[in-house]
């Protein structure tokens, strides 16, 4: 088997162009041949151009799969159908939403078929495993647009039982302590979430139309059956996961509102408490004729008063239920 992997190390990304033949099994080739996938990741300037001149491609369509709030759709020009779809991602640096979503762009045209992403992805690695041990190959290239459609389904699924887990350890977190970091943990869950909702939406609409617009066999027809099943319960997952973030979120606002009203309570309190002792002091220790100027026992009357006044405000608030 000889292997075609262009590998390059580029803007800190590895840029890989593969060629694959697809009719029996899923091999790489040396060279482009007809109706092989050719499989781009994180492609440099040089690959588009390349591509575009080699293919006449629209230039356009590289743009439009770079831009990452592109949405999923599909589009003819020339011949050419682009299709974009959205799939899970996973970002490796520490980020604001460390599950997001990128687009990924099949290109096709009789017998080219080419799919590009500008971020090396779990999913498109796991798809070709995937292919290999099934060792069947795709039937044509509807095929595999539908295959990638599930395998995006199955990895939307497998990420959302990941932000589960982290939603259940903030959870455990708080439990023991309120603290920002873990809340502003669950706030970038929540943003995730809602990245997967629309993407997923978009990808159930896309597939919809999709189904009209390509040739459709029966084997395709069982395919998308599949996929339909599979991205259900991809959205109402997340829907459901989405929902029981923001019951959290406002739970634990609840309890840290009412920790600062406890706390404000606590305050108030003392502060009315301490007021008559205050109040004592400031009187008698004016510059003023009050009878106890001269008195030896001036000072323990006075404590006696505050004391006094302080105990029957404590019992009367405490009578009120207030403390």
């Amino acid at each position: 088997m000889v292997f075609s992997i262009h590998l390059l190390i580029f803007g800190g990304l590895a840029t890989m162009k593969t060629y694959w033949n697809t009719s029996k099994g899923l091999r790489t080739i040396p060279e482009w041949e007809s109706n092989c996938w050719i499989q781009v990741t994180c492609p440099t300037d040089d690959d588009q151009q390349e591509l575009e001149e080699r293919f006449q491609i629209p230039d356009y369509f590289f743009s439009d799969i770079s831009d990452t709030d592109e949405r999923a759709r599909y589009e003819y020009d020339d011949g050419w159908m682009l299709i974009i779809l959205r799939i899970p991602y996973v970002k490796e640096i520490r980020s604001r939403t460390p599950y997001t979503t990128v687009p990924l762009g099949i290109i096709h045209k009789r017998d080219v078929t080419i799919t590009v992403c500008y971020y090396e992805t779990n999913m498109m690695i796991d798809f070709v495993s995937f292919q290999q041990k099934r060792g069947e190959g795709f039937t044509d290239y509807v095929d595999m647009i539908f295959r990638l459609f599930l395998s995006s389904a199955v990895w939307y699924l497998k990420r959302l039982k990941q932000i589960s887990l982290l939603i259940d350890k903030a959870k455990r977190d708080l439990d023991h302590n309120v603290d920002n970091e873990s809340l502003i943990g669950l706030s970038r869950l929540q943003d995730s979430l809602t990245y997967f909702q629309t993407s997923i939406r978009g990808n159930e609409n896309l597939l919809a139309k999709l189904k009209f617009k390509l040739q459709v066999d029966e084997l395709d027809a069982d395919l998308i059956e599949d996929v339909n099943i599979e991205m259900t319960q991809a959205r109402e997952t997340t829907s459901i996961y989405s929902n029981i973030l923001e019951s959290t979120m406002d739970t634990y606002q609840s309890i840290i509102n009412n920790n600062m009203n406890i706390v404000m309570r606590t305050l108030t309190v003392v502060t009315i408490v301490m007021m008559f002792p205050t109040l004592v002091a400031g009187l008698f220790g004016m510059n003023l004729i009050n009878g106890m100027e001269n008195s030896p026992f001036g000072f323990i009357v006075a404590l006696i008063i505050s004391i006094g006044g302080s105990a029957l405000t404590w019992l009367f608030l405490r009578a009120k239920r207030l403390i």
